[in-house]
């Protein structure tokens, strides 16, 4: 406790933070301004999966609810932010077979709001399923999320006055093609989940994961707790699904399938239930060699060896990946552990007494 009230300790971090927000500033400044059009696809691709990955880490890595509904809160998400920022003489020709409803047909938002709004619809649908599905435990859990989250898929087919049905919808402004947005909104789930995790409730959620009989005889509040958890989690995941929807500028509802939860879950598992650091770095090595290995897809050969075209083979080499990690490393590549400043001075001080010993 005496190294958590040190002034001088409390200085250095200070200095540490505000210089890699300085450098991260100038690195996203610079590859906005540089890279190309594909490498910028990708870093904001990673920015986010980064948002996904900590947003579900919450639900399953810290509170244990092993929910599988994270795509269908993408959904509404996507959906809500398309239909808020779509320009009106866009929406009046994407919607030829029916009219939009009221209020999307009278009203545009700027991208910022209509970001707020989906992540707080995505809470909303969050609560509405959390009631009563968040009393279930284990795989039940798991099953009943992606029943919804199915549910929610066969109903934004079925609305054309809302969702355009199955023709989905195109021409969404592409205002997430910007590293500050992502990578924004990506460092804004990160400073909520862990101030929210190192809080006071961060602690219960953590007892309610350990063991749920003793969590409520020690008087935590399963079910406030649970859905405190599920609706930040998801509101998250509409932030993204938001983001997700303006960076391709085209949804519908066969984008947001089982395989987009099974993906961000891969990047939980890998790098490790109960990490933010795991999932956000995690989550940027996924998502460069899912385009790097995109090549073997094509067909390949090594001497004699021929393999074919096998559109998917990626997919299949990252469960071959996940295996691996699960079998030497069954707590994911960090383990539960953070990265923080108290751990850089931590591993300088002890530098600093060896050299100091060796000197002696």
């Amino acid at each position: 406790m005496q190294i958590q009230h040190d002034p001088r300790r409390a200085r250095l971090k200070l200095i540490l933070t505000l210089l890699s927000l300085a450098l991260s500033a100038l690195a996203i400044w610079w590859a906005n301004n540089n890279l190309s059009s594909y490498y910028l696809r990708i870093l904001n691709l990673a920015g986010i999966n980064a948002i996904l990955a900590v947003s579900m880490n919450l639900i399953f890595g810290f509170t244990g609810l092993f929910s599988l509904g994270h795509a269908g809160f993408m959904a509404v998400g996507a959906y809500t932010c398309a239909l808020l920022t779509l320009p009106m003489r866009s929406k009046q020709t994407i919607f030829l077979l029916a009219p939009l409803a009221w209020p999307f047909n009278a009203v545009t938002l700027p991208p910022f709001p209509a970001v707020l709004l989906a992540g707080l619809a995505a809470a909303v649908m969050a609560y509405l399923i959390g009631l009563p599905v968040l009393r279930l435990r284990g795989d039940y859990l798991g099953i009943a999320t992606l029943g919804f989250a199915e549910i929610i898929r066969v109903v934004a087919n079925n609305i054309p006055t809302i969702t355009n049905g199955a023709l989905g919808l195109k021409g969404i402004p592409s205002f997430a093609n910007n590293l500050w947005w992502t990578w924004g909104w990506a460092a804004a789930t990160v400073w909520v989940t862990s101030r929210l995790v190192n809080s006071v409730y961060g602690r219960s959620l953590l007892a309610v994961k350990e063991d749920e009989v003793a969590a409520e005889i020690m008087g935590v509040n399963l079910t406030y707790h649970k859905i405190l958890s599920y609706v930040i989690g998801s509101a998250f995941a509409g932030v993204g699904g938001a983001l997700m929807g303006s960076l391709v500028t085209a949804i519908n509802p066969k984008t947001f399938g089982f395989m987009l939860t099974f993906n961000i879950l891969i990047i939980v598992v890998a790098g490790g239930l109960g990490s933010i650091t795991g999932s956000v770095i995690t989550s940027v090595i996924y998502t460069v060699l899912l385009e790097a290995l995109r090549p073997i897809e094509s067909g390949w050969s090594i001497g004699p060896l021929h393999v074919p075209e096998i559109p998917g083979l990626r997919m299949v080499v990252f469960a071959l990946v996940l295996l691996v990690i699960i079998l030497f490393y069954q707590r994911g590549l960090f383990g539960g552990r953070e990265f923080t400043w108290d751990g850089v001075l931590d591993w300088i001080d002890r530098k600093r007494n060896r050299k100091q010993e060796v000197a002696g």
